[in-house]
């Protein structure tokens, strides 16, 4: 992948800028900008305040995750491609949009990541499922290996009881009943959609072909994208009543734990994927940081929710586009 002179060439980064740019976002907004600078052989990733969003993220929680999966994608992809990738996270203390920076090494002594290159095939598989579930239990042993996932990026898996998966599941519904009394509640949300002809051209946000089907009843936590706007050609349908619910967290709430966070969600969800889960997510009740301390362990009471998981058996759902790398990637 490197060149004799040990530097790697334009079509290897925009390999590996690829491949993290296939991460999830909240809205598919795609909150992130990369410079490779090419002596260093460093790759640095930003935030893009032009994708952030004012009324559902205005401390940027969200922008920070995504960019902080896209970090995680960026550091399988240099494993598979036998690349040692060195990451130090906020990389400039005065620069808060300088999110992180990767060292990209050839691994001459074997020192690169076996475990990340063995998730490599499920960047592209992994997509957002808003279709039903089967009423079907995720096995323990899954649940184990997911919970270990994201332990090694720092962060914790929890799977809520049945008490506690319904208090969260309150705050969604909270959460969706204030967007309809607020009148700008939803403005982030119209912008970052993609309806009529509009969806076949689009290269971010949310496509209405990836709306997923109206929600009739039952109790899983799917954001509705149509709102009351009319989407051609979707059905209603039933949804699980026993959704499998999984909260993110972290210990701390400031940008590097929510970079963390991001990193943890995608190697829990590149695992899911590799052992055929369908995966959604929704950030929905914890937009305001007093909801988020509600969503906690009851039991614990420790620890930041960062993510609300959706798991389950089912359509994994549509690819949704993706802005061109040379739009997200400068090499100097």
């Amino acid at each position: 992948m490197a060149s004799r002179h040990g530097q790697l060439d334009e079509k290897a980064v925009t390999g590996l800028v690829a491949e993290a740019a296939a991460a999830p976002s909240m809205h598919n907004a795609q909150p992130w900008r990369f410079r490779y600078l090419t002596g260093e052989r460093v790759l640095m990733l930003r935030g893009d305040p032009e994708r952030a969003m004012p009324h559902s993220d205005p401390d940027n929680r969200a922008l920070h995750i995504g960019c902080g999966a896209a970090l995680f994608n960026l550091r399988v992809a240099a494993a598979h491609a036998d690349l040692v990738a060195r990451t130090w996270l906020l990389p400039e203390p005065g620069d808060p949009l300088a999110l992180a920076a990767v060292q990209l090494a050839d691994d001459a002594e074997g020192a690169r990541d076996q475990d990340l290159a063995r998730l490599h095939p499920a960047i592209r598989q992994r997509h957002t499922s808003r279709h039903p579930f089967a009423e079907k239990d995720v096995p323990e042993d899954v649940r184990a290996t997911l919970g270990d996932a994201a332990e090694h990026e720092g962060a914790v898996l929890l799977f809520p009881g049945p008490w506690h998966a319904e208090t969260v599941l309150d705050l969604i519904r909270d959460a969706e009943s204030r967007d309809t009394l607020e009148p700008d509640a939803n403005e982030d949300l119209a912008r970052w959609t993609r309806l009529g002809p509009e969806a076949d051209t689009a290269v971010d946000g949310v496509p209405e072909y990836a709306f997923g089907p109206r929600k009739r009843n039952g109790k899983a936590p799917v954001r509705d994208f149509a709102g009351r706007r009319p989407v051609a050609d979707r059905g209603t349908t039933s949804f699980e009543y026993t959704p499998h619910l999984a909260l993110l967290s972290t210990p701390g709430d400031g940008p590097a734990d929510w970079l963390r966070a991001g990193q943890a969600l995608e190697r829990v969800l590149l695992e899911a994927t590799l052992v055929d889960l369908a995966t959604s997510l929704t950030s929905h009740a914890l937009e305001d940081r007093a909801l988020r301390l509600l969503a906690r362990d009851p039991g614990s009471g420790a620890g930041q929710v960062q993510m609300v998981l959706r798991l389950g058996y089912g359509p994994r759902g549509p690819a949704t586009p993706r802005r061109p790398v040379r739009d997200v990637l400068e090499i100097v």
